[in-house]
Protein backbone atom coordinates (compact mmCIF):
# COMPACT_ATOMS: atom_id res chain seq x y z
CA UNK A 1 0.00 0.00 0.00
CA UNK A 2 1.24 3.43 -1.10
CA UNK A 3 1.58 5.73 1.64
CA UNK A 4 -0.04 9.04 2.03
CA UNK A 5 3.45 10.79 1.27
CA UNK A 6 6.46 8.88 0.10
CA UNK A 7 8.51 11.34 2.52
CA UNK A 8 5.80 10.18 5.53
CA UNK A 9 4.70 7.04 7.52
CA UNK A 10 2.16 6.68 10.45
CA UNK A 11 2.61 7.30 13.42
CA UNK A 12 1.82 4.07 15.35
CA UNK A 13 0.72 5.19 18.27
CA UNK A 14 -1.03 7.89 17.21
CA UNK A 15 -1.78 7.40 13.77
CA UNK A 16 -0.34 10.78 12.99
CA UNK A 17 2.31 11.08 9.70
CA UNK A 18 5.93 9.88 11.44
CA UNK A 19 8.57 12.09 10.10
CA UNK A 20 11.55 10.44 8.11
CA UNK A 21 14.88 11.51 6.26
CA UNK A 22 18.07 12.90 7.66
CA UNK A 23 16.90 14.98 10.37
CA UNK A 24 14.17 12.41 11.37
CA UNK A 25 16.01 9.70 13.52
CA UNK A 26 15.21 9.60 16.67
CA UNK A 27 17.00 8.87 19.91
CA UNK A 28 13.77 8.09 22.14
CA UNK A 29 15.37 8.72 25.50
CA UNK A 30 16.82 11.71 24.77
CA UNK A 31 13.77 13.20 23.31
CA UNK A 32 11.26 11.75 26.06
CA UNK A 33 13.49 13.79 28.65
CA UNK A 34 13.15 16.92 26.91
CA UNK A 35 9.52 16.13 26.24
CA UNK A 36 8.96 15.71 30.35
CA UNK A 37 10.94 18.79 31.78
CA UNK A 38 8.62 21.55 29.63
CA UNK A 39 4.93 21.52 30.09
CA UNK A 40 2.81 21.19 26.74
CA UNK A 41 2.56 24.69 26.04
CA UNK A 42 5.77 25.42 26.72
CA UNK A 43 6.90 22.39 24.52
CA UNK A 44 5.16 23.66 21.55
CA UNK A 45 6.77 26.54 21.93
CA UNK A 46 9.96 25.04 21.97
CA UNK A 47 8.96 22.72 19.08
CA UNK A 48 8.71 25.91 17.08
CA UNK A 49 11.59 27.59 17.90
CA UNK A 50 14.10 24.10 17.68
CA UNK A 51 12.22 23.94 14.00
CA UNK A 52 13.03 28.13 12.97
CA UNK A 53 16.66 27.35 14.52
CA UNK A 54 17.05 23.85 11.79
CA UNK A 55 15.85 26.48 9.22
CA UNK A 56 18.65 29.67 9.58
CA UNK A 57 21.11 26.44 9.76
CA UNK A 58 19.68 24.80 6.91
CA UNK A 59 19.84 28.39 4.92
CA UNK A 60 23.36 28.93 6.64
CA UNK A 61 24.55 25.76 5.36
CA UNK A 62 23.29 26.37 1.77
CA UNK A 63 25.18 30.21 1.84
CA UNK A 64 27.99 28.76 2.80
CA UNK A 65 28.45 26.18 0.78
CA UNK A 66 27.90 28.77 -2.13
CA UNK A 67 30.08 31.57 -1.49
CA UNK A 68 32.66 28.43 -0.86
CA UNK A 69 32.13 27.45 -4.52
CA UNK A 70 32.35 31.15 -6.26
CA UNK A 71 36.29 30.95 -5.34
CA UNK A 72 36.48 27.08 -5.43
CA UNK A 73 35.17 24.18 -7.44
CA UNK A 74 32.25 22.92 -6.34
CA UNK A 75 33.66 18.76 -6.06
CA UNK A 76 36.21 19.72 -3.36
CA UNK A 77 33.88 21.61 -1.69
CA UNK A 78 31.08 19.39 -1.59
CA UNK A 79 33.61 16.71 -0.60
CA UNK A 80 35.00 18.30 2.53
CA UNK A 81 31.27 19.60 3.94
CA UNK A 82 30.49 15.80 3.18
CA UNK A 83 33.25 14.65 5.00
CA UNK A 84 32.45 16.34 7.95
CA UNK A 85 28.84 15.65 8.32
CA UNK A 86 30.30 12.14 7.87
CA UNK A 87 32.87 12.88 11.40
CA UNK A 88 30.16 14.13 13.29
CA UNK A 89 27.36 11.61 12.30
CA UNK A 90 29.90 9.06 13.41
CA UNK A 91 30.81 10.56 16.48
CA UNK A 92 26.98 10.67 17.56
CA UNK A 93 26.51 6.87 16.68
CA UNK A 94 28.00 5.55 20.19
CA UNK A 95 25.97 8.37 22.39
CA UNK A 96 22.66 7.32 21.07
CA UNK A 97 20.87 4.62 22.21
CA UNK A 98 20.72 1.01 20.29
CA UNK A 99 19.67 0.75 16.96
CA UNK A 100 18.53 -1.96 14.64
CA UNK A 101 19.25 -1.24 11.27
CA UNK A 102 18.43 -4.09 8.40
CA UNK A 103 20.93 -4.61 5.23
CA UNK A 104 17.34 -2.69 3.13
CA UNK A 105 17.92 0.40 5.60
CA UNK A 106 21.83 1.07 4.93
CA UNK A 107 21.00 0.34 1.32
CA UNK A 108 18.20 2.96 0.87
CA UNK A 109 20.95 5.50 2.95
CA UNK A 110 23.30 4.80 0.36
CA UNK A 111 21.27 5.73 -2.25
CA UNK A 112 20.09 8.61 -0.53
CA UNK A 113 23.60 9.71 -0.09
CA UNK A 114 24.31 9.36 -3.57
CA UNK A 115 21.07 11.44 -4.80
CA UNK A 116 21.93 14.06 -2.46
CA UNK A 117 25.21 14.24 -2.63
CA UNK A 118 24.77 15.29 -6.44
CA UNK A 119 21.97 17.29 -5.21
CA UNK A 120 23.98 19.33 -3.00
CA UNK A 121 26.67 19.60 -5.95
CA UNK A 122 24.59 21.03 -8.06
CA UNK A 123 23.45 23.43 -5.42
CA UNK A 124 26.27 24.49 -4.77
CA UNK A 125 27.32 24.91 -8.36
CA UNK A 126 24.13 26.82 -8.84
CA UNK A 127 24.58 29.51 -5.74
CA UNK A 128 28.21 29.99 -7.28
CA UNK A 129 27.04 31.04 -10.58
CA UNK A 130 23.50 32.23 -9.56
CA UNK A 131 21.81 34.80 -7.63
CA UNK A 132 21.24 33.19 -3.40
CA UNK A 133 17.86 34.23 -2.96
CA UNK A 134 16.86 32.79 -6.21
CA UNK A 135 18.67 29.09 -6.14
CA UNK A 136 17.47 28.34 -3.19
CA UNK A 137 13.79 28.61 -2.75
CA UNK A 138 13.47 27.10 -6.55
CA UNK A 139 15.51 24.23 -4.52
CA UNK A 140 13.42 24.25 -2.37
CA UNK A 141 9.98 24.11 -4.26
CA UNK A 142 11.46 21.31 -6.53
CA UNK A 143 12.33 18.89 -3.64
CA UNK A 144 9.09 19.48 -2.12
CA UNK A 145 7.17 19.21 -4.80
CA UNK A 146 9.04 15.89 -6.24
CA UNK A 147 7.46 13.43 -3.14
CA UNK A 148 4.09 15.44 -4.08
CA UNK A 149 4.36 14.44 -7.93
CA UNK A 150 5.60 10.40 -6.94
CA UNK A 151 2.66 10.33 -5.06
CA UNK A 152 -0.02 11.19 -7.20
CA UNK A 153 1.84 9.09 -10.07
CA UNK A 154 1.14 5.69 -7.58
CA UNK A 155 -2.26 6.79 -7.20
CA UNK A 156 -2.49 9.39 -4.34
CA UNK A 157 -4.34 12.41 -4.38
CA UNK A 158 -2.57 15.66 -2.50
CA UNK A 159 -4.86 17.55 -0.21
CA UNK A 160 -5.89 21.03 -2.28
CA UNK A 161 -3.74 23.34 -0.30
CA UNK A 162 -0.68 20.63 -2.02
CA UNK A 163 -2.13 21.29 -5.29
CA UNK A 164 -1.99 24.95 -4.91
CA UNK A 165 1.50 25.26 -3.74
CA UNK A 166 2.94 23.27 -7.34
CA UNK A 167 0.81 25.60 -9.20
CA UNK A 168 2.75 28.40 -7.29
CA UNK A 169 5.80 26.84 -7.15
CA UNK A 170 5.56 26.45 -11.14
CA UNK A 171 4.84 30.07 -11.12
CA UNK A 172 7.26 31.16 -9.15
CA UNK A 173 10.03 29.14 -11.15
CA UNK A 174 9.21 31.60 -14.56
CA UNK A 175 9.57 34.35 -12.05
CA UNK A 176 12.58 34.01 -10.57
CA UNK A 177 14.28 33.25 -13.91
CA UNK A 178 14.65 36.18 -15.43
CA UNK A 179 18.24 37.57 -15.57
CA UNK A 180 19.45 39.66 -12.46
CA UNK A 181 21.32 42.74 -12.10
CA UNK A 182 24.55 42.91 -10.35
CA UNK A 183 24.88 45.75 -7.76
CA UNK A 184 26.88 48.45 -9.39
CA UNK A 185 30.38 49.27 -8.07
CA UNK A 186 31.00 52.81 -9.52
CA UNK A 187 29.25 55.79 -10.09
CA UNK A 188 30.07 55.00 -13.95
CA UNK A 189 30.03 51.45 -13.96
CA UNK A 190 27.34 49.58 -15.88
CA UNK A 191 24.93 46.47 -14.46
CA UNK A 192 26.43 43.38 -15.01
CA UNK A 193 24.53 40.62 -15.54
CA UNK A 194 24.60 37.45 -13.14
CA UNK A 195 22.53 33.98 -14.34
CA UNK A 196 19.66 33.27 -12.34
CA UNK A 197 20.96 29.64 -11.80
CA UNK A 198 17.79 28.27 -12.10
CA UNK A 199 18.43 25.30 -14.88
CA UNK A 200 21.16 23.64 -11.72
CA UNK A 201 19.09 24.72 -9.46
CA UNK A 202 16.02 22.79 -10.45
CA UNK A 203 18.06 19.29 -10.89
CA UNK A 204 19.36 19.96 -7.82
CA UNK A 205 15.98 20.01 -6.22
CA UNK A 206 15.39 16.70 -7.95
CA UNK A 207 18.34 15.36 -6.52
CA UNK A 208 17.00 16.52 -2.55
CA UNK A 209 13.76 15.39 -3.33
CA UNK A 210 15.16 11.72 -4.24
CA UNK A 211 17.06 11.93 -1.44
CA UNK A 212 14.57 12.83 0.77
CA UNK A 213 12.13 9.71 -0.95
CA UNK A 214 15.32 7.12 -0.27
CA UNK A 215 15.76 7.74 2.76
CA UNK A 216 11.54 7.73 3.72
CA UNK A 217 11.89 3.89 3.13
CA UNK A 218 14.15 3.89 6.16
CA UNK A 219 12.73 2.37 9.72
CA UNK A 220 12.39 4.23 12.56
CA UNK A 221 14.27 1.34 14.46
CA UNK A 222 17.33 1.61 11.69
CA UNK A 223 17.85 5.02 14.23
CA UNK A 224 20.78 7.28 12.33
CA UNK A 225 22.53 4.58 10.69
CA UNK A 226 20.89 5.12 7.28
CA UNK A 227 22.98 8.03 7.34
CA UNK A 228 26.45 7.00 7.99
CA UNK A 229 26.16 4.99 4.69
CA UNK A 230 24.40 7.75 3.34
CA UNK A 231 27.75 10.16 3.94
CA UNK A 232 30.01 7.11 3.00
CA UNK A 233 28.18 6.45 -0.43
CA UNK A 234 28.51 10.55 -1.07
CA UNK A 235 32.04 11.09 0.14
CA UNK A 236 33.20 7.88 -1.67
CA UNK A 237 31.55 8.80 -4.63
CA UNK A 238 33.06 12.52 -4.84
CA UNK A 239 36.24 11.28 -4.16
CA UNK A 240 36.15 8.92 -6.89
CA UNK A 241 35.08 11.75 -9.20
CA UNK A 242 38.13 14.20 -7.83
CA UNK A 243 40.10 11.17 -8.43
CA UNK A 244 38.91 10.45 -12.08
CA UNK A 245 38.52 14.01 -12.86
CA UNK A 246 42.75 14.44 -11.21
CA UNK A 247 41.09 17.42 -9.14
CA UNK A 248 43.16 19.35 -6.61
CA UNK A 249 41.46 18.74 -3.35
CA UNK A 250 43.57 22.36 -2.33
CA UNK A 251 42.28 25.25 -1.06
CA UNK A 252 42.41 27.94 0.69
CA UNK A 253 41.90 27.74 4.49
CA UNK A 254 39.54 30.18 4.51
CA UNK A 255 37.38 28.78 1.99
CA UNK A 256 37.87 25.30 3.87
CA UNK A 257 36.55 26.40 6.57
CA UNK A 258 33.71 27.60 4.95
CA UNK A 259 33.00 24.04 3.47
CA UNK A 260 33.70 22.84 7.08
CA UNK A 261 31.04 25.22 8.27
CA UNK A 262 28.57 24.35 6.08
CA UNK A 263 29.17 20.53 7.06
CA UNK A 264 28.52 21.16 10.59
CA UNK A 265 25.58 23.56 10.12
CA UNK A 266 23.59 21.14 7.75
CA UNK A 267 24.20 18.35 10.82
CA UNK A 268 23.04 21.05 13.61
CA UNK A 269 20.13 21.80 11.32
CA UNK A 270 19.39 18.08 11.15
CA UNK A 271 19.37 17.39 15.43
CA UNK A 272 17.60 20.83 15.88
CA UNK A 273 14.74 19.93 13.51
CA UNK A 274 15.15 15.88 14.82
CA UNK A 275 14.14 17.30 18.38
CA UNK A 276 11.71 19.82 17.23
CA UNK A 277 9.65 17.21 15.20
CA UNK A 278 9.80 14.30 18.12
CA UNK A 279 8.07 17.47 20.66
CA UNK A 280 6.19 18.97 18.16
CA UNK A 281 3.48 18.56 15.77
CA UNK A 282 3.99 17.37 12.61
CA UNK A 283 3.02 19.46 10.20
CA UNK A 284 3.78 23.12 11.93
CA UNK A 285 7.19 21.75 12.19
CA UNK A 286 7.81 20.70 8.95
CA UNK A 287 6.72 23.95 7.77
CA UNK A 288 9.03 25.93 9.72
CA UNK A 289 12.35 23.87 8.71
CA UNK A 290 10.80 24.37 5.17
CA UNK A 291 11.73 28.09 5.40
CA UNK A 292 15.15 27.89 5.17
CA UNK A 293 15.49 29.81 1.63
CA UNK A 294 14.63 32.79 3.63
CA UNK A 295 17.52 32.78 5.49
CA UNK A 296 19.42 32.33 2.42
CA UNK A 297 18.16 35.41 0.65
CA UNK A 298 18.55 37.32 3.94
CA UNK A 299 22.43 36.05 4.17
CA UNK A 300 22.74 36.48 0.41
CA UNK A 301 21.17 40.20 0.56
CA UNK A 302 22.80 41.46 4.11
CA UNK A 303 26.48 40.01 3.10
CA UNK A 304 26.98 40.13 -0.49
CA UNK A 305 24.46 42.70 -1.80
CA UNK A 306 22.32 40.89 -3.59
CA UNK A 307 19.53 42.66 -5.66
CA UNK A 308 16.26 41.21 -7.06
CA UNK A 309 13.99 42.89 -9.64
CA UNK A 310 10.23 43.36 -8.91
CA UNK A 311 9.65 40.33 -10.49
CA UNK A 312 11.98 38.23 -9.07
CA UNK A 313 11.08 39.37 -5.46
CA UNK A 314 8.03 38.33 -6.12
CA UNK A 315 8.65 35.05 -7.31
CA UNK A 316 10.85 34.09 -4.24
CA UNK A 317 7.95 35.42 -1.83
CA UNK A 318 5.94 32.72 -4.34
CA UNK A 319 8.15 30.13 -3.56
CA UNK A 320 8.13 30.13 -0.26
CA UNK A 321 4.42 30.63 0.26
CA UNK A 322 5.11 27.35 -2.05
CA UNK A 323 6.74 25.57 0.33
CA UNK A 324 4.66 26.20 3.20
CA UNK A 325 1.16 25.21 1.01
CA UNK A 326 2.94 22.05 -0.32
CA UNK A 327 4.17 20.81 3.04
CA UNK A 328 0.80 21.69 5.19
CA UNK A 329 -1.02 20.28 2.27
Amino acid sequence: MVNPSPSRRLRPETGKPEAHGCARTAAPSLLSYVSKEVTPRGSLRLAYFLALLSAGCYGAADFTGGLATRRAAAIPVVLLSQACGLVLVALALPLLPAAAPRSADLWWGAAAGLAGGIGVALLYRALAIGTMSVVAPTTAVTAVALPVLTSIALGERPEPLAIVGIVLGVASIVLVSRQTVAPLRGPSARPAVRPSGVGPALVAGIGIGVFLLALAQTRREAGMWPLLTDRIASVAFFGVAAAVGRRSLRMPVNLAALAIGGGALDMSANALYLLAVRIGPLSPVITLSSLYPASTALLARAILGERLSPWQTTGVVTALGAVVLIVSG
